[in-house]
């Protein structure tokens, strides 16, 4: 992967004198695999963001959500791997993968605040035995892990979870179907 800051991050850096502080923090959080406190949040967590970016070079960042431990470190401790559930059909994340795949994920823990920041290289699978691990997808996303480190929390606001998702997809659940997939302005478009 290229350096880690680029010019415009240095030129900021040395405006507000912080290269000496970025630096260290470089040294001491950014890792290339997941080290047990990474894992733990990455495992637990019932949603995190990922942004991708179109072949114009346009960012977009999504939510994406499921059963806590939805994510997950595979043994290698430098790849993670996810589901892609049925979404809206216009597969705007997936398809961004595929002409770039270079990918931001973050991960906030609002009840204990923490951030944890992802960058990667992601692939879109789609074979029997990826899907078969993963109850409700469509396609699974394997991310290979270039940098991973925590975030200063201290903006994030204290939340508490009040209730998972009901269309989350999990062994032996089958979610109802959306409200909108009824309408009648989408009815009539919705895969056979």
């Amino acid at each position: 992967m290229d350096s880690f800051y680029t010019d415009a991050h240095r030129a900021l850096q040395d405006r507000f004198d912080t290269r000496r502080l970025a630096d260290r923090l470089e040294d001491v959080i950014i890792s290339d695999h997941f080290s047990e406190p990474y894992r733990r949040i990455v495992e637990r967590a019932p949603f995190f963001w990922i942004a991708t970016a179109d072949q114009s070079g346009w960012p977009e960042v999504s939510y994406k959500g499921g059963q806590p431990g939805f994510v997950r470190v595979l043994p290698d401790e430098r790849t993670i791997a996810f589901p892609a559930y049925d979404g809206n059909g216009m597969f705007r994340s997936l398809g961004n993968l595929v002409d770039n795949p270079r990918v931001g994920l973050l991960f906030i823990d609002f009840e204990k605040p923490k951030r944890l920041r992802v960058r990667g290289i992601a692939s879109v699978l789609e074979d029997a035995a990826s899907l078969a691990t993963f109850p409700g997808a469509q396609l699974v996303v394997q991310v290979v892990t270039e940098q991973v480190f925590f975030n200063c929390p201290r903006y994030v606001h204290e939340m508490h979870m009040v209730e998972l998702s009901s269309f989350a997809p999990c062994e032996g659940y089958e979610p109802p179907e959306p409200e909108w997939k009824a309408r009648p302005d989408f009815k009539p478009y919705l895969p056979g």
